[in-house]
């Protein structure tokens, strides 16, 4: 039973985008890896940009800076 963790910022991702995602890497573990989706989970996780850091700065901070 596979079970995928995707992270990404939480910047208003709609719900459709979210289930595209789900669709999208359950597909991907069915055509590369022969896996059964039935018994495939992902999971989405939202993270604040001020939780998310880069190069010792939060997104937020580097998206504010450019």
């Amino acid at each position: 039973m596979p079970y995928v963790n995707i992270k990404i910022t939480n910047e208003n991702v709609t719900p459709e985008k979210k289930a595209a995602l789900i669709q999208g890497v359950t597909q991907l573990l069915v055509d590369v890896l022969d896996k059964n989706p039935e018994t495939t989970v992902v999971v989405i996780d939202e993270v604040d940009t001020d939780n998310w850091g880069i190069g010792g700065k939060t997104v937020t901070v580097r998206r504010q800076n450019g």
